[in-house]
């Protein structure tokens, strides 16, 4: 007999318990960094965050568990429906509250309805038994993976979205070997882009969680509200949960450090997780041709190739990440609306968006970097 709980806190769920619900191989996912982001002041109630973790228990066993947020805005969330709040409102009516099932400030794909497969039906109902009961308008998980997709029935409306990830296609070992899979110009232009960054001097140190000194985190923290202070932002990642992921995810944190005599100019925030680096958050105090590149990019994908990584995924959104090896991938997300008046129109809107994303991919597909792989006769295919 299950029973379904909604905590407001991981510090009330055992770290053992629920990491034995994932793989551990993506790190946005494990207690250590949920519990983190709500114990350093990342998430505030004012922000539009606030937890409420959908939890199913067996007697006093922790089964299966969904990380979810009560959200009374958009922020943060990467899957855009702000043409949907808006439509609501054009009929008297109140978007948020909203349940929201992701990871905060994340749009990175990653399991969202942990435990075994046998649950996920359970989960789901618990999570519309939960919207329900607090009468809001809508619950969205996203970024889920394509393996929970089967989960979901026909009452989840589904949305599609495109990133840009690299992937080790052919076992290449060094840097050389991937710029090789490139076409001309794009080899040619990469190699440019570098050596300017070379020639200013910079140099560049990658370090650890375990390995980074105090210096290296606050710096790496500086850089980040740089970055947010250009574009006008709040930002929501505290010196102290950058500290508590160095304490408890040494090996996951990955910091990218660009230093001009000795002293860091620029910075990558990543996390490392099974086999893929995740870029997150970058910042510099100068301005230089490629330094954005090589810092966000090119380190990163020398990283994956030293350390056997198949999978760079470098954050949301960005055409001319193509140009640099990352290529088109589907990222999905689902959407379940209480109110069929509402859920009938955007089933259709869904369906309309999805299909335009699809075009869109293809296009993008058409403008690989990576040469025509020649034949077994020798002559490169068209």
């Amino acid at each position: 007999m299950l029973t379904a709980r909604v905590i407001d806190s991981l510090a009330s769920v055992p770290a053992t318990a629920w990491d034995a619900l994932h793989d551990d191989t993506n790190p946005f996912v494990a207690h250590a960094f949920l519990h983190g982001l709500e114990e350093h002041g990342c998430l505030r109630r004012e922000w539009g965050w606030t937890p409420q973790h959908v939890t199913l228990w067996d007697g006093g066993q922790l089964v299966a568990a969904a990380p979810g947020y009560l959200k009374t805005n958009s922020h943060g969330e990467f899957v855009f429906d702000h043409a949907w709040a808006h439509a609501y409102a054009q009929y008297g009516r109140e978007y948020f509250p909203k349940w929201l099932g992701a990871v905060p400030y994340s749009p990175v794909t990653g399991p969202r309805l942990l435990g075994a497969g046998q649950y996920r039906a359970a989960l789901l109902e618990a999570i519309v038994a939960n919207t329900q009961r607090q009468k809001l308008s809508s619950a969205h998980i996203n970024f889920h993976t394509a393996a929970e997709d089967d989960a979901f029935d026909a009452a989840w409306l589904a949305r599609a979205d495109v990133q840009y990830h690299w992937h080790n296609r052919t076992g290449w070992t060094d840097f050389d070997g991937f710029l090789a899979a490139l076409d001309r110009r794009r080899r040619k232009n990469i190699r440019q882009e570098r050596a300017k960054v070379a020639r200013a001097g910079v140099r560049f140190r990658v370090v650890h969680g375990d390995e980074a000194s105090a210096q290296d985190l606050d710096a790496m923290h500086g850089f980040y509200l740089a970055t947010f202070a250009d574009y006008g932002n709040s930002p929501a990642l505290t010196a102290g949960f950058l500290q508590h992921l160095a304490r408890t995810m040494p090996r996951a944190l990955v910091i990218v450090l660009a230093e001009l005599d000795d002293a860091p100019v620029a910075g990558a925030l990543c996390l490392r997780g099974g086999d893929t680096l995740y870029g997150r958050y970058w910042g510099a105090e100068v301005q230089m041709d490629g330094l954005h590149f090589e810092t966000c990019y090119y380190q990163g994908i020398e990283y994956c190739l030293r350390e056997g990584l198949r999978r760079f995924e470098p954050g949301a959104q960005g055409e001319h990440k193509i140009a640099r090896g990352f290529l088109p991938e589907f990222v999905r997300s689902r959407h379940w609306i209480a109110d069929p008046a509402f859920a009938d129109p955007l089933r259709r809107w869904c369906a309309e968006e999805t299909a335009s994303v699809h075009r869109y991919k293809q296009l993008l597909d058409s403008r690989s970097p990576f040469a025509p792989v020649a034949p077994a006769g020798g002559v490169p295919a068209p």
